[in-house]
Order: C-alpha cells, then sequence, then structure tokens
C-alpha cells in the first residue's frame, strides 16, 4: 500500500512556465487524468483550465491532461452499470461447470480476467477455471480460497508448477474483479484483483508455450481434457464477464478490463454465455447488474499543435501541468520565509523523516504506507497537542501538504485491517481538531488564499471516509471517532431496515426530535430500494470550531431572483453573512461511488450578539466548483429553511455534502408602510431643497452679487446639489430602463462628488480668511476649480473603468452597496465631512476668543453672565451659519444603521440643507438685498416720467436717488463706525488711510443681540482692516 507514483515523462522534465495571470508546472510525470488531478491538488493547484494561451502551447511536446472546473473532483470516482448473464455455482458439486465451444490454440502468453463473487461459508480450495491440453490436465488453472472472516487467497498453476497462494480480495460477498497474466518468456506472471496488482513473479513455466488443442473450463478443475470434475475442486459463488487473451495485459489495460472496456488487441473470447456448453444444472444464467469504474469515460486532453483538443479514457497516462495563480504561486514560493518553520523542523527531527516539507512546491520522496502514515500522526498530534499556538502559517500549509498525502493512500487491501485503518482515522480527526483551534484563526486567514481556508479540510476529512469504510466488516459495520472540535462516524445501512422511518444520525449533544441531526428520509431508502440496492455507507462529520466563523465571512449565499422591489431593496440592506452553527456533512455511497439524497438537518446557532439588527438563518452547503482558486464558497441552491426555532433551524437539501446554517445579519428592517413613507418624505424634501437652492442660484446670477471667491464658491455649490437633486428625483423614473438608469448614477455620483468637493472649498477658504490669514493671498481659483470640479471627474471615470459590470445596484439607480463602487462616494464624502469638522473646530475657537478679547476691551470687567451669553452666541453663531455649506448636516446619514429614528433624522436635515442656504445666503443676506434694493431703484429712474426729461441733445446727467433710511443689514458695519464712511448701498474699500482704525465688530459684539459673526458673506469693507493688521483681518473675514 502506497501513495499513487507514475512514470517519469520522457521529454518533458519539471519546469515552470509563466502565462498573463497563471504560472504552469510540469511535474515531469505520467498519471491518469483523476490521479493527475489528485497530485495537483496536493501541491495546492490544479490542472490546466482550459486551452493553453500563446505561451504555454509552444511548450507542449506530448497531449496533456485538462482539468473541468464544474467536476466534483473530490468525490469518490462514478461508475457505469453493466448488466450480463452471469453463472451461478450455488452448491459444490461434481457436474456444474460451463465450457468454451472452441479449442485454443497454442499460447505463448495469456491472460484471463472475470468478475466474480465469492461464496465466502465456503472455505475449501475451488478452480475458477482450468485449461487442459491433450497431454497436459493441469496446462495452467487458477485456484483460490476463502479464508472466514478475512480473505480471498489465489495461486496461478502453470504446467503443473504451483504458485504460493495469496491475498487477492477480501472475502465480503462482493462482486470483484480477477485477472491473472502469464508469459513464457521467463515465466513471468501476476495476478489483479480490483485493478491492482497483488502479486507477480517469474520462473512459473518459464520457456514453454501451452500446447494447442487446449480446453477452458468455468468453475472445475479437469484431470482430464474436458472432464474428471470432482467436488472438492468445484467453485461455489458467482461468476461472469470472462475473457481471454493470447498476450499478457500491461496494468493500464488491466484497468480497462475493469471498467468494462476490454482491450481487443489478443482478445481470444470476449463474454458471451451462448458460446459457452453450459451444464444442466447451472441453466438458465441470471442476469445480473454490476458497476464498472468509470470516472468518466473520457477525458479532456490537449495537444502540442493549435486547435487539437481532444477526448482520452481517463485511465489513460497522460503528462500533465498544474497550474497556480501567480499571487498564488509567490507565495509558496515565500512559504518557508513564513513563520512556523520551527514545528517543522521539530516534527521532521522527532519522526527521523521528511514528514512536513518546508516547501510544498517539493516532490515528496518515496510513497507513504499505512504504518508510516499513523506513526507522523501520532508525532504530529503529540507536536501539536503541546503548543497549538506555536502553528505558524508555514507549519499550517506543511500541516494541510501531508493530510493531502495521507489521503492519497489506497483503500481495498485484501487483509481486514481495521485496526490500523480506525488507527489512521483516529490520527487524521486529532490532528484536524487541534488545527481548528480558535487561536489559530489568524493563522488560517493568513494562508486562506493558498489552501482555500478550513473547508479544504473538510474536504480531506471527508476523503478519509471511503478509507476507512473498507475496512468495515459485518461484526464491526460502524466506525465512530470524536474530538473535541472535530468527529466522523462511518457505517454500513442495510437499507430495509431503514425504509420505515429512514435513519438519523445525532451529532454530540443532539436528540432526534431536536437540534443536533441529521436524518437521512425514509423516502429516500425506498428511492435507493427501487434501484436494486440493498446496502450503502454512510458517512457523517462534524465541525464545531469557530475558525470557519472568523475565516468564512464574505461572499454572500449565491443570490436568489428577488421576487420585487421591496424584496431587492431588503436584500440589500444585508449587512454581512456569517457561519451560525456547526458545519456537518451527509454522504451516501455504494460501490459504484456516491449516491445524491436529499436530506434534512437540525442545528443549532451559536451564541452571538447583534445589537439591534435582524438575523434570519440560511440554509447553505458549501460548493466547491464556485471559485475554485478560493477553495469554494457558500450557496443555497436546492436548500430551504423548514422551520425557525428561537436557537436553531431546521433545514431541507435536494441533495448531500456540506452544512451549516447561515446568519444573514440585516439592518433594522421596515415594513412597506415605513418604507412608503421614507420615499415620500424624501422626495417631497428633495423638491423643496431643489427649489430652494434653484432660487438661490437664480438670484447669484441676476441682482449683480459682487464677484468675489465667496460668490464663485457659493454659486458652484447650489448649482451642483440642486442638479444632484433634481436627479435624484429622476431616478425613480430612470430605473425602467437599464441604459437611463446607469446615466442617472453616473450623473448623481459626479454631481454629489462635485457637491461635496465645494463643501470643502468652503471649508478651505474660511480656514484661509479665519485661521490661515495670509496678507498677500494669491489667486486660488485653479485650485478651487480642480477640486471642485477635476476631482470628481477623476473618481468618476476610474470608478466606471474598474467597475462597469458591478456599477449599479439591482433595483434602483445608484451605486451597487455589495461592491467597492461603493467607496467611490463614501469615501470622498467622510474624507469632507472630517475636514469641514476640523476646521469648524477650529473657526469655533477663533470666534470664541476673538468674542472674549473683544469683551475685554469694551468692557474691562464684564459680568460673569454677560460673559458666558456672548461665548455661548459666539459658538452656537458660526455652526448655525456654517452647517450647511459645509456639508455635516450629512454627518446623519453615517448614524441611520444604529436606529430607524436616525433615518428621518437624516431625510429631514438633507431636505432642509436648501432651504437653509436660501435663507442664510439669499433671503438674509445683506448682500443679495442690498442688490435687489439697487435694482427695484434703478428701475423708476430709467422708466419713470423724469428719465425722458433728462435725455435731450447735451449731455446725459444720471438721476440722483435719494437715500433711502433702513436699518444696518447683518453683513453691514455699524453706522457710528469710523470705517462707515460710504453709503449704505455703496461698498467703498478704504485706500490709503493709515491711522489707527477700529473694526466694525468690536462694535458689534457688545450687543449680543446683533449678529456678531458673518462668516460667509460677500461684503469688502473690511479691507480697509486687513491692510493694517492680522486681528482686524481676521475680524474682516469673520464678517
Amino acid at each position: 500500500m502506497g501513495a499513487r507514483t507514475g512514470k517519469s515523462a520522457p521529454g518533458a522534465p519539471s519546469r515552470v512556465v509563466e502565462t498573463a495571470d497563471r504560472v504552469c508546472k510540469f511535474p515531469g510525470r505520467r498519471l491518469s487524468w483523476w490521479q493527475a488531478q489528485e497530485d495537483c491538488e496536493q501541491r495546492f493547484g490544479h490542472l490546466v483550465l482550459g486551452p493553453p494561451d500563446k505561451v504555454l502551447a509552444p511548450q507542449l511536446r506530448d497531449p496533456v491532461w485538462v482539468g473541468q472546473s464544474e467536476a466534483l473532483l473530490r468525490k469518490p470516482p462514478l461508475r457505469r452499470t453493466h448488466s450480463t448473464a452471469a453463472l451461478v455455482f450455488r452448491e459444490r458439486t461434481a457436474d456444474r461447470a460451463a465450457r468454451l465451444r472452441a479449442p485454443l490454440p497454442a499460447l505463448r502468453a495469456l491472460t484471463a480476467c472475470a468478475h466474480v463473487q465469492w461464496n465466502a461459508a465456503s472455505p475449501h480450495t475451488a478452480a475458477l477455471f482450468s485449461l487442459a491440453v491433450p497431454a497436459l490436465p493441469n496446462a495452467l488453472q487458477l485456484r483460490a480460497f476463502a479464508e472466514p472472516g478475512g480473505a480471498v487467497h489465489a495461486a496461478l498453476v502453470v504446467r503443473g508448477h504451483h504458485a504460493p497462494f495469496l491475498a487477492v480480495f477480501r472475502a465480503d460477498g462482493r462482486w470483484h474483479h480477477v485477472c491473472a497474466t502469464w508469459e513464457q518468456h521467463g515465466g513471468r506472471w501476476a495476478l489483479f484483483a480490483d485493478g491492482r496488482r497483488r502479486a507477480e513473479a517469474r520462473g512459473l513455466g518459464a520457456g514453454y508455450p501451452v500446447p494447442p488443442g487446449g480446453v477452458l473450463v468455468l468453475g472445475q478443475d479437469q484431470d482430464s481434457l474436458g472432464g474428471g470434475f470432482s467436488v472438492r475442486d468445484a467453485f461455489s459463488g458467482n461468476l461472469t464477464d470472462f475473457h481471454l487473451w493470447a498476450r499478457a495485459l500491461s496494468p493500464a489495460q488491466v484497468r480497462r478490463a475493469r471498467a468494462c472496456s476490454p482491450a481487443p488487441g489478443g482478445l481470444l473470447f470476449r463474454w458471451d454465455a451462448d458460446a459457452l456448453d453450459v451444464s444442466p444444472s447451472l441453466s438458465p444464467t441470471v442476469l445480473v447488474r454490476f458497476l464498472c469504474p468509470v470516472p468518466t469515460e473520457e477525458c479532456p486532453t490537449w495537444g502540442p499543435g493549435a486547435g487539437t483538443e481532444g477526448l482520452e479514457p481517463c485511465l489513460q497516462v497522460r503528462p500533465f501541468l498544474c497550474c497556480y495563480r501567480t499571487e498564488t504561486y509567490q507565495q509558496l514560493l515565500d512559504v518557508q520565509l513564513w513563520p512556523g518553520q520551527d514545528v517543522i523542523s521539530r516534527v521532521n527531527a522527532l519522526a527521523n523523516a521528511t514528514v512536513l516539507l518546508p516547501d510544498p512546491l517539493s516532490e515528496a520522496h518515496g510513497t507513504l504506507s499505512l504504518v508510516e502514515a499513523s506513526s507522523f500522526l501520532g508525532i504530529l498530534e503529540r507536536v501539536l497537542a503541546k503548543d497549538t499556538a506555536s502553528l505558524g502559517p508555514a507549519a499550517l500549509l506543511a500541516v494541510m501538504h501531508f493530510l493531502k498525502r495521507v489521503m492519497a493512500l489506497e483503500a481495498g487491501e485484501p487483509e481486514p485491517l481495521t485496526g490500523p485503518w480506525l488507527q489512521l482515522g483516529q490520527g487524521v480527526m486529532s490532528v484536524a481538531s487541534l488545527v481548528l483551534e480558535e487561536q489559530l484563526a489568524g493563522t488560517w486567514l493568513a494562508v486562506s488564499e493558498v489552501v482555500g481556508g478550513p473547508m479544504a479540510l473538510v474536504a480531506s476529512v471527508q476523503r478519509l471516509a471511503p478509507l476507512l469504510s473498507s475496512a468495515l466488516t459485518s461484526e464491526r459495520p460502524r466506525m465512530h471517532i470524536q474530538h473535541r472540535r472535530a468527529g466522523l462516524e462511518v457505517r454500513s445501512l442495510h437499507l430495509r431496515e431503514a425504509s420505515v422511518g429512514g435513519y438519523t444520525f445525532m451529532l454530540p449533544g443532539g436528540w432526534p426530535e431536536g437540534p443536533g441531526h441529521i436524518h437521512l428520509p425514509a423516502g429516500e431508502v425506498r428511492r435507493l430500494l427501487g434501484k436494486g440496492l440493498s446496502g450503502v455507507t454512510l458517512s457523517h462529520s462534524w465541525f464545531t470550531s469557530s475558525v470557519f466563523q472568523h475565516t468564512l465571512q464574505g461572499p454572500d449565499p449565491e443570490p436568489q431572483a428577488p421576487d420585487s422591489l421591496d424584496e431587492v431593496g431588503r436584500m440589500q440592506r444585508c449587512l454581512s453573512t456569517q457561519v451560525g452553527s456547526a458545519i456537518v456533512s451527509s454522504e451516501v455511497w455504494d460501490t459504484a461511488g456516491e449516491l445524491n439524497t436529499a436530506v434534512n438537518f437540525h442545528l443549532k446557532h451559536w451564541t452571538q450578539d447583534f445589537h439591534q439588527k435582524l438575523v434570519e438563518p440560511v440554509c447553505a452547503f458549501w460548493n466547491f466548483s464556485i471559485s475554485p482558486d478560493t477553495g469554494g464558497s457558500w450557496a443555497t441552491t436546492g436548500c430551504s429553511v423548514v422551520t425557525l426555532y428561537q436557537d436553531s433551524t431546521a433545514c431541507f437539501c435536494n441533495h448531500s455534502t456540506n452544512f451549516a446554517v447561515l446568519l444573514q445579519v440585516y439592518d433594522v428592517q421596515r415594513d412597506s408602510v415605513e418604507e412608503s413613507l421614507l420615499r415620500t418624505l424624501s422626495f417631497v424634501g428633495c423638491g423643496v431643497s431643489f427649489c430652494a437652492l434653484t432660487t438661490t442660484f437664480v438670484l447669484f446670477l441676476v441682482v449683480g452679487v459682487p464677484k468675489s471667491e465667496r460668490a464663485m464658491v457659493h454659486k458652484h455649490l447650489t448649482f451642483s446639489l440642486a442638479s444632484a437633486e433634481g436627479f435624484l428625483m429622476a431616478s425613480e423614473w430612470a430605473k425602467a430602463n437599464k441604459v437611463a438608469c446607469v446615466a442617472v448614477t453616473a450623473a448623481m455620483h459626479l454631481l454629489f462628488l462635485v457637491a461635496f468637493s465645494w463643501m470643502l472649498v468652503e471649508g478651505l477658504l474660511l480656514w484661509s480668511k479665519v485661521v490661515a490669514v495670509s496678507m498677500h493671498p494669491g489667486p486660488r481659483t485653479r485650485l478651487y476649480y480642480a477640486t471642485g470640479w477635476g476631482v470628481p471627474v477623476v473618481i468618476v471615470a476610474v470608478t466606471l473603468a474598474m467597475s462597469p459590470h458591478d456599477y449599479v445596484a439591482s433595483g434602483h439607480c445608484w451605486l451597487n452597496v455589495h461592491t467597492d463602487a461603493i467607496w467611490a462616494f463614501v469615501g470622498p464624502v467622510l474624507f469632507v465631512l472630517t475636514a469641514n469638522t476640523c476646521i469648524l473646530v477650529r473657526v469655533v475657537m477663533v470666534t470664541v476668543s476673538s468674542a472674549r478679547r473683544r469683551a475685554r476691551m469694551l468692557s474691562p470687567q464684564p459680568g460673569l453672565q454677560q460673559q458666558i451669553r456672548i461665548q455661548i452666541w459666539a459658538t452656537v453663531k458660526p455652526v448655525l451659519v456654517l452647517l450647511p455649506v459645509l456639508g455635516l448636516t450629512w454627518l446623519a446619514g453615517v448614524l441611520v444603521h444604529l436606529s430607524p429614528a436616525w433615518t428621518y433624522v437624516a431625510v429631514g436635515l438633507n431636505s432642509f440643507q436648501g432651504p437653509y442656504i436660501f435663507l442664510v445666503y439669499a433671503a438674509c443676506n445683506g448682500e443679495v438685498r442690498s442688490a435687489l434694493q439697487r435694482m427695484t431703484e434703478k428701475a423708476p429712474a430709467e422708466w419713470g416720467p423724469g428719465a425722458g426729461r433728462a435725455r435731450g441733445p447735451g449731455p446725459s446727467v444720471p438721476s440722483q436717488p435719494r437715500p433711502i433710511p433702513r436699518p444696518p443689514g447683518p453683513w453691514e458695519a455699524a453706522q457710528d463706525s469710523p470705517s462707515a464712511v460710504a453709503p449704505p448701498g455703496r461698498h467703498v474699500a478704504l485706500r490709503g488711510t493709515r491711522g489707527p482704525i477700529i473694526c466694525t465688530t468690536f462694535s458689534s459684539i457688545a450687543d449680543p443681540e446683533r449678529l456678531t459673526v458673518e462668516l460667509t458673506a460677500f461684503k469688502i469693507s473690511g479691507a480697509a482692516c486687513l491692510h493694517e493688521q492680522e486681528s482686524c483681518s481676521r475680524a474682516s473675514a469673520l464678517e
């Protein structure tokens, strides 16, 4: 017994070829398709998928195996049903035999194969077939006997020379394929059972051919030509599918014969019951059905020439390539630099052998026997049990590589080696439990891209079950192995015993009517009985480590088609999907391989805290075919929730595999009435905000507000925000058309980013005027335009280029929140809000400090209440004025996941942003009001009666309207200030004045009822202060 080895591929040395996104390696061996796939998996790779590209194709010298991405390669090989006539030898009598009608020619070599079902209750030696010639009764025969409860031992006899009896297959009452080969040259002979060579030697009947005219008899020994039968040599059992060749078949050809595809070359006799002379006691023959091991009739290959894809028998040996993602291959090359090398060295030193490979890409030396594997597992178990925490990424990868080697051991030994197989199973499950300790979750994350995460360990344990099943006997029909974090049970089941109530397997601590069990329904059992099966093998494993919870978060189960738009919205509010229960597996198979059956399972949820979240259990299974590079993914096809309990979930799946209950964590859900209310409020709020912003923008353009940096920033902010609100209202009608929806999403993405960018510019401008005052501030218009328009255009263009298919969400026109595209909006918004918050805090500190100094100047000993009132107003005033233009009302949107109330707060604040900007920066803005007043005063002067008389032949003299007295606006200086030398409706910057100047704000700060700080005004009357001193500059900016 050992790990599978293959022949070296001549002319195909081990070499590495790099393609566009892959690295492929030629191992330099020839294997069958299934062996090649297993060999690549041991090295954490896979067979090359699809036709080789232009880089790889020239490197091929022979046809190579090609992988199948959708194949369930981790399952036992499938087999083909074969029905044929069988000879039934019930009792041992001297009158039961079958003879080939045609005599045989001289034979210098031969191969005889048959499917045999040995009667284990008959311990006597018998002849399966015998070949006699006129002068030599014992020319050639195959004799065997069954050891009770043990194996069937067989021996080949040639020209009277008897080979030793050797165990070839187990006496278990099942069908077995037996072959015997012999060659005259050197007397080479071999015995095969179930496709494996059980014995071979030389020197048996060497140098002499079998003479012509021979007679071949099935089920009896010939003491004379065609007769001389006796009871003591009679065969007891069933025999069918006998073939005879005039040559010695190779091992590959023997495997093809076992697969019910006998090689045609040199075939003397193909099984045909009508071509036999059958004794009356054997008539009539019985039609039997047995299964031929055919993993797939033919497997894909690719040749060195262009377009040379083809199909070849999967049992044929071919060269192959193991391929990796470039990132994975680089990680495998760097494994020797990873932590955990001390554990590898310690295990190898204790074993005095290379058990754990430091380099996972290297070749393991020699074969691994059952005894060696059990011994090495014991050493590994002791090292890990002593210090599990020291298992670094390199050691964990080496452990997984070793477990894959152990799983490559071949079962089917003729001796019932129950003890060694059970010891092997105990070692594997113990190591699996140790590497699933919670403190190793970080280590699993470090190697997840290479090994595929902890589900790769589950797959390895599943491969252990068929190995253990080969050691099951009628005396011991069940093997149960349990450890702290993992367990496995393999048992034989007689279907008729479970045809009424089905079969229930219970996990540790579970009970049949509650959580903790897996149930095979009685209907499935009866369906298997209807297929002609009498017994099956069941395998159940379970894993209860929180490592799965930490490492298998990420992609949600494969999406289901939503039934409605409400369902779409509900799906899109899913925050995460977590493993919420133990992971269990259920498999059913017979001699043909795995059988697909429906199962019910009931699992308890792990205790988890999801504060103010809705948690919905989902029944799912692990699909290895999804994302094979990453080891698979959760899927829900065919699985459904049967019953929900407070702390457990009952599920049904129409197939058997690895199951778990996943917990989908949703944000606090809203019913349809609440959804409709929020939709209405949002639409109305957007409409009000849109009208207010549009009015503000039109006023800025029409009334002739004096040009300044702040006026320019206000115009761009109101335009972009109004446009974004308009597209937001139109998005409900655009979602019916895919192209329109993408266009609206891109427009909203751009305009909202532009709006936030100009909010950032508002903050930067405020900082430059209040905090970091410069005596000679150069022109910053280009910088503001680049920030306000250039950066958003770049972000939207890059996002569309990188995620063209994942850009728009399903069900509505906005960015997909389940992909990284949403960060192209959330990231810049969070940056702007953070920056503007810091700016606002600093501005408030400046205003409070300035208010305190001015209060002391006006009143050297102000009262405590007056100080508190002045400082509170100096704090509240800038916050109220600046919140809308700095976008800080959007901070409420970050808190909507905490409570439904925050959703209404966010809708209200964002809807009020437009009206607030209109009230503060248009309706109550002194500059806007002054410009409107000038327009109203100018109209009567130009179109009134005096306008016509003013025109004449002489030069026109402009009329001088009489100023209308009015109280000073919030943006103007006090009338008694020395700087107030111009009429209220004019804007005059005093130049050339070098005497001491009292800033207007000083007079107003004494009266808290006056507007103290004008943070975003357009007025430039404080320019004179700017040329005198920095403090006055700050005061003017605050105006």
